[in-house]
């Protein structure tokens, strides 16, 4: 598999397949907002959009990067949404990295989310495809957060079918500078136990596909296999999605992709 590392402002062209990596927090955060309950994220770009689809959409849950905020029920924080009821709920994102990523890449024929938390369904969604070429997002500061590009090198190599052992990439991250900052308590609205939680090597069972529609970008979880361990309110015993959306659901060990 042909991988290439880029950060945001380095996309000159839209990739084919593209997976866009927050470890802390955004996409740490998303899959616990699927594992709280939540049916899908919409991806806004902006804090304004994001309190305008909510004023449209009252049931809708927003949720911002820093501290709490008027409007915004979530901050993107793991450690502060982990026991959460979202049960059915459709949550707006909006934070200074990863949702950016995401819209980035929004016209790539396919669009991924990851961190550590999702790392092994990520690969195995990427190896089901028989992708040859990925573009693999790397958020945090402008392309050089270390924790992301260690998460993005990770996926690849497992991706790519290799027998890699995920230690030396977590001890990256946990060094990071994005780290730090979240243990020192420096970065607003998070908790202190953030950065163990972003370091959860799969701890959820799903991938997590963004797509568009109806003008906005939705990000949703996308299958499961028998005996993974991460099940909620939202999964089955065995790992399996209890409702998936048609069109978005696991058809045998392949995903039914765009």
């Amino acid at each position: 598999m042909d991988a290439r590392f880029l950060g945001i402002a380095e996309l000159a062209e839209v990739p084919s397949v593209a997976v866009v990596v927050d470890v802390m927090r955004a996409c740490t955060v998303a899959g616990w907002v699927f594992a709280r309950g939540a049916e899908k994220i919409v991806l806004a770009e902006s804090l304004d959009e994001a309190l305008a689809l909510k004023e449209r959409h009252p049931d809708w849950v927003a949720l911002k990067d820093g501290p709490p905020m008027p409007g915004f029920e979530l901050v993107n924080s793991p450690g502060r949404l982990r026991s959460a009821d979202l049960g059915g709920r459709t949550v707006v994102q909006k934070t200074t990295a990863g949702t950016v990523g995401a819209l980035a890449v929004k016209d790539a024929s396919l669009v991924l989310c990851a961190g550590f938390v999702v790392a092994e369904a990520t690969a195995r969604l990427l190896r089901a495809r028989g992708c040859d070429s990925v573009t693999f997002v790397v958020t945090g500061e402008d392309g050089h957060a270390d924790e992301d590009l260690a998460c993005a090198q990770y996926i690849a190599r497992r991706a790519a079918g290799d027998d890699t052992d995920a230690a030396e990439f977590l001890r990256r991250a946990g060094s990071s500078r994005a780290a730090a900052e979240l243990a020192q308590g420096v970065r607003e609205g998070s908790h202190a136990d953030d950065v163990a939680l972003c370091l959860e090597l799969d701890r959820f069972p799903f991938a997590m596909v963004a797509t568009p529609g109806d003008s906005l970008m939705v990000l949703r979880p996308w299958g499961a296999p028998r005996g993974a361990r991460g099940g909620t309110s939202r999964w089955k015993a065995g790992g399996e999605p209890r409702d998936p959306d048609a069109g978005h659901r696991t058809d045998g060990a392949r995903p039914v992709l765009p």
